[in-house]
């Protein structure tokens, strides 16, 4: 997290338990186009231990591996998640004009990401701790229309969503980028990415009532299978 190695890393302990629920749903329910939904707190575990790494960097004075743990937190703040997020709510959904107008959110997060990524390898971020907030400079041009296309991509892509969870999560999304933009400016990449992280357990939700949907027909099929036997 952005204020200690201890909440990163605990962040990032609830998380990967959070992932191993959805994606275990989501192979149980056969649902596997929804396997990279449902891998997204996953994901974001692994980038918070990433940050608890990085803080234990300026305790231990280890430069090198600051620099290296640095750029792979920035890898999915700025390249994966504008890419994967689209994507995976794409995959989910079924044939109509939102699944048409996601392969736009698509694009857009495509051309983000290739520019950040280029942005990353050109002008390296630098992590450095101030206050109780790791500050990352990520020093790149035209950052309205970055943004712009990071937000399309990352939280306009799931209110298109058909599936309640799912918009539920990009709502809960765009207000906690408010809200890390008001208050924490300084700090606004490591509080944000903080922010979602712990707003992806909400996909466990969507997958938890998915289940609970599948099982009665399951159930009730049994009695009627059965019956036939005798």
């Amino acid at each position: 997290m952005c204020f200690s190695a201890t909440a990163s890393f605990s962040a990032g302990a609830f998380l990967l338990g959070v992932g191993t629920l959805t994606v275990r749903t989501a192979l149980d329910t056969g649902q596997r186009r929804d396997l990279p939904f449902a891998a997204i707190p996953m994901l974001f575990a692994i980038q918070q231990l990433i940050e608890g790494v990085i803080w234990l960097t300026f305790t231990e004075d280890a430069p090198r591996l600051n620099a290296v743990m640095t750029q792979v937190y920035s890898f999915f703040s700025h390249v994966l998640w504008p890419i994967y997020i689209p994507v995976a709510v794409l995959l989910m959904e079924p044939r109509g004009w939102r699944h048409r107008a996601l392969n736009a959110f698509v694009a857009a997060g495509a051309t983000v990401g290739a520019y950040l990524m280029y942005a990353l390898v050109a002008f390296p971020v630098v992590s450095k701790p101030t206050g109780q907030h790791i500050e990352y400079d990520s020093p790149h041009f035209f950052a309205v229309v970055t943004m712009t296309l990071y937000l399309l991509s990352t939280v306009i892509s799931p209110l298109l969503s058909t599936h309640r969870m799912v918009q539920v999560f990009g709502a809960l999304a765009l207000l906690s980028f408010g809200a890390a933009y008001a208050f924490y400016a300084t700090w606004f990449i490591s509080v944000w990415c903080f922010f979602a992280a712990l707003l992806s357990a909400v996909v466990c939700l969507h997958f938890w009532g998915y289940g609970r949907e599948r099982r009665p027909s399951n159930e009730n099929s049994l009695p009627a299978h059965r019956s036939r036997e005798r």
